[in-house]
């Protein structure tokens, strides 16, 4: 007498319309940070939740506005000092990060951009108020846009702030 195997068949059904792998991906996280203040401890902290934020693998979206948008003229963020009312502890801070190599913000927004993660935008009309053109921009400034376009990239973000 001979001996019957039995066979095990496993069937697999596929949807339709089957999604592709990049669809079972998580999609990225995404900052969307407003800043409105070109003082030193202002963009401090901007650039470090970004940096924060692109590290961790996250897009990052800064908006430039009011006086956030004197920040990203050429030569401006160099130059950029505490609030009048903490004048007084710049000199010390300043020597403070310098001793502890801390990068300057200019030299923390360029570390972000070679990322590939940051998008930098200046808000036009902050730009017609203090009659700032495209040109007097830092070339690391991806768009112009007003407060609707920045708007619908915030709707996406899973963490939108004020700084």
């Amino acid at each position: 007498m001979g001996m019957q195997k039995a066979l095990n068949i496993t069937y697999v059904i596929l949807p339709s319309n089957p999604k592709m792998e990049s669809d079972l991906m998580p999609e990225k996280k995404k900052l969307a940070l407003v800043v409105h203040s070109g003082t030193l401890d202002k963009l401090l902290c901007a650039f470090i939740l970004g940096s924060t934020a692109t590290s961790m693998g996250w897009e990052a979206h800064l908006y430039f506005t009011f006086w956030g948008l004197s920040a990203l003229v050429k030569g401006a963020m160099e130059k950029a000092g505490l609030p009048s009312d903490y004048k007084q502890i710049e000199k010390p801070m300043r020597e403070k990060l310098k001793q502890m190599k801390y990068p300057t913000p200019y030299e923390m927004l360029k570390r972000m951009k070679t990322s590939g993660l940051l998008k930098i935008y200046a808000c036009t009309p902050s730009m017609e108020m203090f009659s700032v053109k495209r040109e007097d921009l830092i070339p690391e400034v991806d768009e112009l846009v007003g407060a609707a376009t920045f708007l619908n990239i915030a709707a996406g973000a899973d963490v939108t702030l004020l700084v």
